[in-house]
């Protein structure tokens, strides 16, 4: 079965709450089989535009990505989120 990817650009605009998220968020991600990949480090844009921070997430399959994402404890920490960034969230299919 294909695993499952959410992708994440994410600008920081508040780093002081950040980490609040990120801290809060694991614990909800791991329980669907989330594996980070990427996950802050260094990155530049080559092409087009994206946010000064990537994410890449691995889950067991789409639909356990889906899951994570729509996750109602997750929706709420990502309220945190919300309020101290901005980005583009994605979910993809791999090979």
């Amino acid at each position: 079965m294909p695993k499952g990817y959410i992708i994440a650009h994410i600008d920081v605009t508040d780093p002081e709450r950040y980490p609040e998220y990120v801290r809060r968020d694991t614990p909800i991600l791991e329980r669907f089989g989330a594996e980070m990949v990427v996950r802050g480090g260094r990155g530049e844009v080559l092409e087009g535009s994206a946010g000064d921070r990537h994410v890449v997430m691995a889950f067991p399959s789409y639909e356990a990505a889906l899951s994570a994402y729509n996750d109602p404890e997750y929706q709420e920490v990502a309220k945190i989120r919300r309020d101290c960034s901005t980005g583009t969230i994605i979910v993809a299919e791999g090979v």
